[in-house]
Order: C-alpha cells, then structure tokens, then sequence
C-alpha cells in the first residue's frame, strides 16, 4: 500500500515529511527521484526520514511515497558473488546500466540475479509437513551450500518438489494449499 505526502523540511540525509501516514522503519520514497529513506522519527503529522542518497537538490514541496514497507534485503543464491552498497544495490550491476563508476541518486536494482540458474537439490519430499525455518533443499555457492528454507510464518504439506537447475524466482517446491516456493 503506498501512501503519498510532501517534503517539509531537508536538513543533510535527514528529511522531515508531512500528509503521509508512517510507521517507524518504513522505506519511504524522496522527492521526485524516488530516493530511499527510512523512518526514524514520528511527531504528530510529521515523520522524520533517514535518506540514503545525497538528498541535494530535493525541495520542500515534492513528492514523498509510503511504501509501508520496513528496509530489507534479498537472500538467495547469487548473495555471496556480489559486492553491494548499504542498501544491497549491486554494485556491478549498477555501474554495467550506468556506464560509470558513479552511482546516479534513485537508481535501483535488484539483489539478487533474475536470470541466472542455480542447481537445487531437495531434502524435503512429498508429504513431508513443513514450518517456517524449515529446510527444503540445498543450492551450492563458491564453497558454500545456502539452505533454502520455508518463509517465516509459511507451514504446510510438500505437494511437488523438484531437482534441477532453476532460477531465484522460479518454484522449486509447491505446498498442497497452492503455496509456491522459490530459491530466495
């Protein structure tokens, strides 16, 4: 659910908001170019914000977006290969789209590779129930092996497992109620 209000004040990386009903630690989107920032501080109908970017150049006035969502991160296959920033922009990735060693404000991409495959391989099998925190495969990387596991607040019967070679997004296991479960 994203929720829109208007910058009110802007001191350095510190951005105070207002019309935009939050909650501590959610991301909010900055001024016209998205910047992301998180909530640190609520008074009334002003919310104070953590910007991650270089915020020169926004004005009082412009755009704040909601997210309602708290900061975090992608886990997966493809985590130990790449080199990120503080808030897990691949950092390869962002210098190949920017032609440049520079990082422009507000770009974004995701943590973890969409195209590349990983090899996965089951431990749980059909009919075995599961929990969050529960592992249902493993998937190797550099010397490591990730266990992929059940999602908090997930539980249910494996109704199809599979092996093979799959990417971050695609089901590898598929619980008897419909849920699908990936490799991140």
């Amino acid at each position: 659910m994203e929720v829109k209000g208007t910058i009110y004040r802007i001191a350095g990386p510190v951005v105070t908001v207002i019309d935009v009903p939050t909650k501590m630690y959610d991301v909010v989107k900055i001024g016209n170019e998205g910047l992301m920032g998180e909530v640190i501080g609520i008074e009334g109908d002003k919310s104070t914000i953590q910007v991650y970017e270089d915020t020169s150049g926004i004005a009082p006035g412009e755009p704040v977006e909601n997210t309602g969502m708290p900061l975090s991160v992608e886990l997966g296959p493809g985590l130990l290969e790449s080199i990120y920033d503080g808030i897990q922009r691949p950092l390869p990735v962002l210098m190949e789209m920017m032609k440049s060693d520079f990082i422009e404000r507000g770009v974004a991409a995701p943590g973890l590779d969409r195209t590349r495959k990983w090899e996965f391989t089951p431990v749980a099998t059909v009919g075995t129930e599961v929990k969050g925190g529960d592992i249902i495969g493993t998937v190797p990387e550099t010397h490591i092996e990730h266990k992929i596991m059940v999602p908090p607040n997930v539980s249910g019967v494996v109704d199809d497992i599979k092996s093979g070679s799959f990417k971050v997004t695609d089901c590898v296991c598929k619980l008897a109620d419909g849920t699908e479960l990936t490799l991140m």
